[in-house]
């Protein structure tokens, strides 16, 4: 009997997780802004704590939040647009120079290996055509429907009306004790990883674009806006910044000794802020296996692209909480975090 139900459990299991990985996945448009909401509700809820022990009313604190991530939106779309209107005005000189390095390196590919090239138009005045921005006002259009989704969600977290206590308490764990030290952890390790890796990608970007300054690189600031936001992919995202960026340098610096150490120098950026001294301001508790993290990564990232890649640390980091709450998947925990895992 014992058996016969071990095995009814198996194949629920092997019905059901394919099932939701499906719906994860159709129906991302809503898990997207949704997750993305709880990540950012958590951030302010010690905010909330602090007005509600003031006696400030709900709706007022929920206000008060708003305005917060509000100004933090303006200032970013500000810079977006400094940012715009600092490519709309070197592009006219930026684009001959980048056509004619371009030519220069398909001749020397084309004598040394043998490689023929089409005879098109530059790739470069292409992109910047008028007929190729036509799909950006779709990813527009979906990026907006997804910040007010997110900002509507955020109002039913802070106002809890999406209770993360309650729906650990009813769903996983059933134990009211066990549930408030569950979430208390994840409230406290994800606010954490939030503020940690929001520094460090601050840092990183200001100093990346402080390098193209030195370096007399075009687009300091859009570079160190790309560097701050690909920075928040774990591990890839120091990578695809520094290869992209040496691309472009390529464009504009000497192709010896001054393009070498300025890869050189993003190169040291990178590895201070990202494998140095973020560890170090994580902490030793809060590392996750290395294995774990890139299979984290390809799969969140399969299932809701760049949202997904950006994410998957924090889930990452939400399930191995609740794994530890239960002896029989402590096992599974400690594999995530690559040692042996105890709840404090």
């Amino acid at each position: 009997m014992l058996d016969q139900r071990r095995t009814t459990n198996i194949l629920l299991l092997i019905i059901v997780i394919p099932l939701v990985f499906y719906l994860l996945k159709v129906l991302s448009f809503i898990f997207i802004p949704l997750i993305f909401s709880m990540f950012i509700a958590l951030l302010f809820l010690p905010i909330m704590r602090q007005l509600g022990r003031r006696k400030v009313p709900k709706f007022l604190s929920i206000i008060v939040v708003l305005l917060l991530v509000t100004v933090v939106v303006y200032l970013g779309v500000e810079l977006i647009q400094l940012s715009s209107r600092e490519i709309l005005a070197t592009k006219s000189e930026f684009i001959p120079k980048a056509e004619e390095k371009m030519a220069d390196l398909k001749v020397y590919l084309s004598n040394s290996f043998g490689i023929d090239f089409e005879q098109d138009k530059g790739f470069l005045a292409q992109f910047f055509e008028k007929e190729n921005l036509g799909t950006t006002f779709g990813f527009l259009r979906t990026f907006f429907t997804t910040l007010l989704m997110t900002a509507f969600f955020v109002v039913l977290w802070l106002g809890e009306s999406i209770n993360v206590h309650n729906l650990l308490n009813n769903t996983i764990l059933k134990q009211k004790h066990t549930s408030i030290k569950a979430f208390m952890k994840i409230e406290k390790d994800l606010i954490k990883f939030i503020k940690v890796k929001f520094l460090v990608s601050a840092l990183t970007g200001l100093f990346t674009g402080l390098m193209c300054v030195m370096f007399e690189v075009s687009f300091p600031i859009f570079w160190g806006l790309f560097a701050f936001a690909i920075n928040f992919v774990q591990m890839v995202g120091s990578f695809i910044s520094v290869i992209l960026l040496s691309i472009f340098a390529f464009v504009e610096l000497d192709p010896t000794s001054t393009l070498l150490f300025f890869i050189v120098s993003i190169s040291m950026v990178q590895v201070v802020f990202g494998a140095i001294l973020e560890p170090i301001f994580m902490g030793k508790s809060f590392s996750i296996n290395i294995i774990a993290v890139l299979v984290m990564l390809m799969f969140w990232g399969f299932l809701w692209g760049i949202p997904g890649l950006i994410m998957a640390i924090p889930i990452t980091v939400f399930i191995k909480i609740i794994l530890e709450q239960f002896p029989s998947t402590k096992v599974i925990a400690s594999l995530l975090s690559g040692k042996e895992t105890t709840l404090k």
